[in-house]
Formats: C-alpha cells, sequence, structure tokens
C-alpha cells in the first residue's frame, strides 16, 4: 500500500466519492486530499451539476436499446452512483469509490449501465488482494459470478492476472484451482477447470499458468514437489482462480481471519474503467486505500 500510495501521489486521479452523506466518506475525502492522493471529484447534488445534461444524455445513449426513455435517462442521472459512474464513462473522472451506503449489486450495475465492460473482458467479476508482510495474492471470483463456465473462468483469470500485475508489481503465477490435482480425480466440474486452463493458455500464452490444481499443491513448493513436478506454477502459485463462488468466498474468508492476511476487496473488474465496491462496514480508512488501489487500476 506505500508503494501504491507513492504512485497515486506522483500522478494524482479523479476519483468521484458520490457517497457525500456519508460521514465516512467525508473524512477519507478529507484523508486524500490531506495527502495528496488523489482528486476527489465531490458533487453534493447531481440535479444541479453544470454536467447533470451530458450525463442524463449519456445514460439515454447507453440505455435506450433497453427501453430507457428519456424521462428515466434523467431520473437514472440524479442517482448519486449513476451519476458518478457516468462521469468516469464520459471521461470527467478516471475511477468512482462507492459502497458504503449500497449494495455491491447496485454499484455494480451502475457501473456496467454508465462504462460498460472492457473490450477484452466478456464479464463483470471481482477478486481480493491479500497483504501479510511481503506477500501478495490475489484471489477471484469471491463476490459476483456464482457459477461461472470455463470460458469465463478463463476471462476472470486473465483481468485477475493483469490487476495483480498492475498492483504489485510482480509478474502474474495462475492456479486454476479444483479439488483434483493433475488428474488425481475425474469428475465433471474438474473438466470444467481443465477446460478453462486450455483456453487461457490458448488466449494467454505468455502469462504462466496451470490446473487442476488443489490449493496445497499450487501454494505450497513441497507439496508441489510431490504432487505437480512438472509444472510451472505449481508451489509458487499468486494468482487463484477457483472454480465457482462458494469456494472462493469461503476461501477468502478463511484467508483473512484465519491466515493473518490484510483483505482488500471485494475489487470489481471487468469495466472499461475502474468503479470499485466497498463494504458497508467499512472504515474512512479503508474507503482512502480503495481509492488508492482504484487510482492504480485506472493506469
Amino acid at each position: 500500500m506505500e508503494r501504491l500510495r507513492a504512485q497515486a501521489k506522483a500522478r494524482p486521479r479523479r476519483v468521484v466519492l458520490p457517497e457525500v452523506e456519508d460521514s465516512r466518506t467525508e473524512l477519507a475525502r478529507r484523508l486524500i486530499e490531506q495527502d495528496g492522493l488523489a482528486e476527489v471529484v465531490w458533487v453534493e447534488d447531481p440535479t444541479r451539476d453544470t454536467r447533470f445534461d451530458e450525463v442524463a444524455s449519456h445514460i439515454f445513449a447507453r440505455r435506450r436499446h433497453k427501453g430507457v426513455d428519456e424521462a428515466k435517462a434523467t431520473a437514472l442521472a440524479s442517482d448519486p452512483l449513476y451519476f458518478a459512474a457516468s462521469l468516469v464513462g464520459i471521461g470527467h473522472a478516471d475511477a468512482s469509490v462507492a459502497g458504503a451506503a449500497h449494495a455491491t449489486a447496485d454499484v455494480i450495475r451502475a457501473g456496467i449501465h454508465c462504462v460498460g465492460t472492457a473490450p477484452d473482458s466478456p464479464l463483470v467479476s471481482s477478486f481480493f488482494l491479500f497483504v501479510r508482510d511481503a506477500e501478495t495474492l490475489s484471489y477471484a471470483d469471491c463476490g459476483v459470478v456464482p457459477d461461472p463456465d470455463p470460458d469465463q473462468l478463463a476471462a476472470i483469470a486473465f483481468a485477475t492476472a493483469r490487476n495483480h500485475e498492475k498492483l504489485t508489481g510482480e509478474t502474474a503465477r495462475v492456479a486454476f484451482l479444483s479439488f483434483s490435482t493433475k488428474g488425481s480425480a475425474d469428475h465433471p466440474r474438474v473438466d470444467k477447470v481443465r477446460a478453462a486452463l486450455a483456453r487461457f493458455r490458448a488466449q494467454h500464452p505468455r502469462i504462466a499458468a496451470d490446473g487442476e490444481l488443489q490449493f496445497d499443491a499450487a501454494y505450497v513448493e513441497s507439496v508441489a514437489e510431490r504432487k505437480a513436478p512438472d509444472s510451472e506454477v505449481a508451489g509458487s502459485a499468486n494468482v487463484f482462480i477457483f472454480p465457482d463462488l462458494d469456494a472462493g468466498n469461503i476461501a477468502y474468508k478463511i484467508t483473512e481471519r484465519l491466515g493473518g492476511f490484510r483483505a482488500f476487496g471485494p475489487l470489481i473488474q471487468g469495466l472499461a474503467r475502474p468503479c470499485l465496491d466497498l463494504s458497508r462496514g467499512c472504515t474512512p480508512e479503508d474507503i482512502v486505500e480503495v481509492a488508492v488501489i482504484a487510482s492504480a487500476m485506472a493506469e
């Protein structure tokens, strides 16, 4: 986080904090501006902002094919989440951070409707960044896609690998996780993971990846030597792709609560520009750190 904070100070990004009525957001704004971490875009009332008509037109243009008329677009533009996401989509801001007072689904919906997915990403997903001393790990998907198919798993893996490298400066080593390691079990769920790896390797041959791997084989070098001795990833993976949301969500909570790692996330990925989510139990310091992460993802 110190490295990311230094990066943010060196090149401050424009970050929208739309939940202006939340006291934690107000304090986070002061902390961000005090440390020069970002240029906070602060909108007290979207309907009185000079960009309101432009935002309403933006929403109408993006959503009219879904039946949104001009009146509905104007109503959506008055919603702080939609206004903030539109500022990012139009280019008046580099990222938005919300969720202290809104559900994750609302934050994601505003991002999809007003920013859209990245050209190289077919879906929106999430990842967690874990930090313990000098060790950093990324887990996905732990918060959005319940049961990804092989193509979706490959897309999640690529987005997570790219963001891991962007945030940590490390080279990504991707492990596609399963209850099987290299054929130790046969099951349709294992087949899904194998198919995801095949698609990922075909699409991104320069990124080190392997599967199917059990977590211990992916993370522990001595176990990898026994279970997957020929793997370039086993025993040293830093990006872990879980087969479904059950596994990912359970694993991230265990890692945080029992493993002594600090968890950052769920960090939304797959959008054309960053619109990140917060836990509704977040502190002002959490908002600051997610804003710093959003700034790095906007690079």
